[in-house]
């Protein structure tokens, strides 16, 4: 007999029903349902909380804990060569730090930039920064630029003490 969609069947004991619990001693699965005796499994909803380990204490708990994190952390902007003369291509200024914010690169009023010597510069362009690498400086130099270095802002002083 050809196989064909209008002959087509499911496997033998591939569509078993469900056994049904609590439905008698005779069943195999009455009285208890499965479940066992008395425990925490055995209750309706029971489920421990993720990580529970029946009062031992957890493996997220054994596991060691390791450094910390610095509040005093300052990150700085990483701008590349390769980023400040495709900036240079299109507008050939100074970047200045109120520049990167009006371009959408520098996102913090009060970021601090730092440039790397990621990628080359042929053009020459004044640079603002906060931090710049050595090879960076060399390359902006060679390349007939200047790279200034700006203080970081600097909190409004308080009065005098007398």
């Amino acid at each position: 007999m050809a196989l064909n969609l209008s002959n087509l069947h499911a496997p033998k004991g591939a569509n078993s029903n469900k056994k049904r619990v609590g439905r008698g001693m005779g069943s195999g699965m009455g009285k208890t349902s499965t479940r066992g005796h008395d425990g925490q499994r055995s209750r309706s909803g029971s489920r421990a909380m993720r990580g529970f380990e029946g009062g031992q204490m957890p493996l997220h708990r054994r596991m060691p804990k390791r450094g910390f994190t610095n509040i005093f952390r300052q990150e700085y902007l990483v701008l590349g060569l390769d980023r400040i003369s495709l900036i240079a291509a299109t507008s050939n200024e100074e970047l200045t730090l109120e520049k990167l914010q009006q371009l959408g690169i520098l996102k913090k009023r009060n970021g601090l930039v730092k440039v790397l010597a990621n990628g080359e510069i042929t053009t020459a362009v004044t640079v603002h920064a906060h931090k710049a690498s050595k090879a960076a400086q060399a390359a902006i130099e060679k390349a007939g630029g200047k790279i200034i270095i700006v203080g970081a802002p600097v909190a409004a002083e308080t009065a005098e003490t007398a």
